[in-house]
């Protein structure tokens, strides 16, 4: 795990001394003594990402991905540091999350054209806003920001409040390229790191829809599975985005009748919001040390382990992913305990505020009350 060396302004290196462990030690190495791309070069990395989608994969090859992911944290730090100054007396939310090895397998497997040294989210800054017009103005402004960091993407690119995804995904991402003057920065020029934009309506379908990955057979996120849980969902956000944000999302020409109609129709058959609504929110203590390690059993338990440090974090994350490779595993940062829990519901198994905005959205569509009861059917009166 990498923080922000004081003595190199805009810098991230590592200041404490090399850790212990064989693994750690290497990437320490390779991260402070020499500005050389993480893993040894990008194509390193590339061929490393060819044999993990292949299935022959040694250990010389996870070594090099474990590098080339840990060096990602001195990015994430030096971003979260200017989100975080930037909002700084806001409503804004801002949380940080180093990729999951697990995901980043996954998304290998499931793009056969992905090259591991190109992926652009491994590292990734969450900004949760009030309402769009917030959000809107908040990017418009960083966009301008005076650094040497590289927006990579046109500004429409990953604008998803213009052209909703039709798994119904609404928010805007960017992706901006690392890029510092000083010697020790160096060595992680090149390195991408992903910035979401979410408004709390918009984040609230998100969390539901990795919460039905956690508590189903099925993955709307990734469009695998029951495919009526993906229109559901789908149908869900086009609720949401017209009573709650004065906009449309995968269905625009749809009538407001017909759109409610076929979302109570499919819950009626899933028991969706009942199964949301009947879900305990995981009571994983978190604490305010900022750098929490969240575990996420098969059977469905959360375990939180807390560090102050963030070398000693990023250390045990690769020691437990190690030990454990059938739990979901994920570090993540926020500056309260509070802001974890806001931006990372879906590890604490909590949609209530989707169930909420939901029924909301169908009373007001419908013109009429409508009542979520028990049984998950919608009922009118």
């Amino acid at each position: 795990m990498l923080r922000t060396c004081h003595r190199h302004r805009g810098a991230a290196t590592v200041c404490a001394g090399p850790p212990k462990t064989k693994t750690l030690g290497i990437i320490w190495r390779s991260l402070v003594t020499e500005a050389t791309f993480p893993g040894g070069s990008k194509s390193r990395v590339t061929r490393a990402g060819e044999r993990i989608r292949l299935g022959t994969a040694t250990a010389d090859d996870l070594l090099v991905i474990e590098e080339w992911r840990a060096a990602h944290r001195g990015v994430l730090n030096t971003f979260q540091a200017i989100l975080r100054n930037r909002t700084r007396g806001t409503k804004v939310s801002v949380a940080q999350r180093h990729k999951r090895k697990t995901t980043i397998f996954d998304k290998l497997t499931r793009l056969p054209r992905m090259q591991l040294a190109r992926m652009d989210d491994v590292a990734g800054c969450r900004l949760i806003f009030r309402s769009i017009t917030d959000l809107q103005v908040f990017r418009s402004e960083f966009h301008i920001a005076r650094f040497n960091h590289k927006l990579r993407n046109e500004p429409d690119k990953y604008d998803y409040l213009k052209q909703p995804k039709q798994t119904g995904y609404r928010g805007i991402h960017d992706v901006y390229e690392y890029d510092v003057k000083s010697e020790a920065g160096k060595a992680l020029a090149g390195l991408c790191i992903e910035i979401q934009y979410r408004t709390l309506v918009q984040h609230a379908w998100a969390t539901a829809v990795e919460v039905i990955g956690f508590i189903t057979q099925s993955q709307p996120k990734f469009q695998r599975g029951d495919t009526r849980y993906e229109r559901a969902m789908a149908l869900a956000s086009e609720l949401l985005a017209r009573a709650h944000e004065q906009r449309t999302g995968p269905f625009p020409d749809a009538s407001n009748q017909k759109v409610l109609d076929e979302f109570l129709s499919l819950d009626s058959e899933l028991h969706l919001m009942q199964t949301l609504r009947g879900l305990n929110s995981a009571k994983g203590d978190v604490s305010d040390k900022r750098n929490s390690i969240l575990i996420f059993s098969t059977e469905g338990a959360l375990e939180v382990r807390n560090f102050r440090d963030a070398t000693d974090a990023v250390r045990a994350l690769f020691e437990l992913e190690k030990n454990m490779p059938d739990r979901d595993i994920v570090l993540v940062r926020a500056d309260t305990s509070e802001e974890v829990r806001l931006a990372f519901r879906n590890y604490f198994t909590d949609a209530r505020e989707f169930v909420r905005l939901v029924d909301a959205a169908c009373t007001k569509l419908s013109g009429r009350k409508v009542l979520q009861g028990r049984s998950g059917k919608g009922r009118r009166r």
